[in-house]
């Protein structure tokens, strides 16, 4: 979040609240935390290191994160990769159009709900090796 965002996550206390305690502590020893990924992002994410860019996935958020922190400051750059990856996703839902597929918003929230009914699969969980 950036310093001009404003109050954008204002409503996640418990959390923020957690944050400013363990802040001294964190800086002193570092942070551990479980993360979920999404399948797609699992998928991308298990590729990666499949072919040996990271070691482990704690790597890659190491690495995404640090990325995250030094974009920070060049929020022009950050607002030019938004704008390019929502015109990427316009011109997807374009294509969709035009291969006669659209979606109402009925369409959508009814798909939504199904999905929140169905079961979700246990998520796999990655085993740090020792060495």
């Amino acid at each position: 979040m950036h310093k001009d965002d404003g109050e954008a996550f204002a409503d996640n206390y418990a959390e923020r609240d957690q944050a400013k305690v363990l802040r001294e502590q964190a800086r002193a020893g570092g942070l551990r935390f479980e993360a979920y990924l999404p399948g797609d992002m699992a998928d991308w994410l298990l590729a990666q290191v499949e072919q040996g860019h990271f070691v482990d996935p704690s790597e890659a958020v190491f690495a995404i994160v640090k990325n995250f922190i030094e974009m920070e400051p060049h929020r022009d750059l950050r607002d030019e990769l938004l704008r390019r990856i929502l015109d990427a996703s316009i011109k997807s839902g374009l294509e969709d159009e035009k291969a006669g597929r659209t979606y109402d918003l009925d369409e959508v929230f009814d798909e939504l709900r199904r999905e929140m009914v169905e079961p979700r699969p246990e998520p796999a969980r990655w085993a740090k090796i020792a060495r």
